[in-house]
């Protein structure tokens, strides 16, 4: 049992490690703001079209969520590939894919939020503005490290 612990014990050490020490390269604080400007207008975008849905065509508004999402998450992937990490880029497919699945786990994220606030009150249009605020830390930190990783070069 001890031999475990230990494992797990070194296992955090090496990850707080590895955090502080990405804390101190200027390049991820870059790619940090990029990230949060193409996520800004992703932002903008997904209000846009929820607001739009909603009140515009009267949409149910979890409905009406993954719609705005779809849109958004096409923009973010596509400026997020060309810009904030241009120097990852791997096969489009790949990434792409891996894209998808870390937004999509975001969306469900957003979803539960969204439903609890409006459940407590808050109106749809700014409860689906705290909820895509909420899942933004877990967007950047899987797309930074799984969808955009950029691989060791094969020998």
């Amino acid at each position: 049992m001890a031999l475990r612990s230990d494992t797990v014990a070194d296992r955090a050490s090496a990850l707080g490690e590895a955090a502080g020490a990405a804390l101190r390269r200027p390049h991820n604080w870059v790619q940090l703001a990029k990230f949060c400007i193409v996520g800004a207008t992703g932002y903008a975008v997904n209000l846009a079209v929820f607001a739009l849905l909603v009140h515009g065509f009267d949409i149910y508004y979890l409905v009406a969520a993954v719609c705005s999402f779809l849109v958004a998450v096409t923009s973010n992937y596509v400026w997020n590939r060309l810009w904030t990490f241009r120097h990852e880029r791997g096969h489009m497919a790949y990434q792409g894919l891996r894209f998808l699945l870390v937004s999509t786990v975001a969306l469900g994220g957003n979803l539960a939020f969204l439903s609890g606030l409006v459940a407590l009150g808050l109106p749809k249009v700014p409860a689906q503005a705290a909820a895509i605020a909420l899942v933004t830390p877990w967007n950047f930190l899987a797309n930074k490290l799984w969808s955009f990783r950029r691989r060791a070069p094969r020998s």
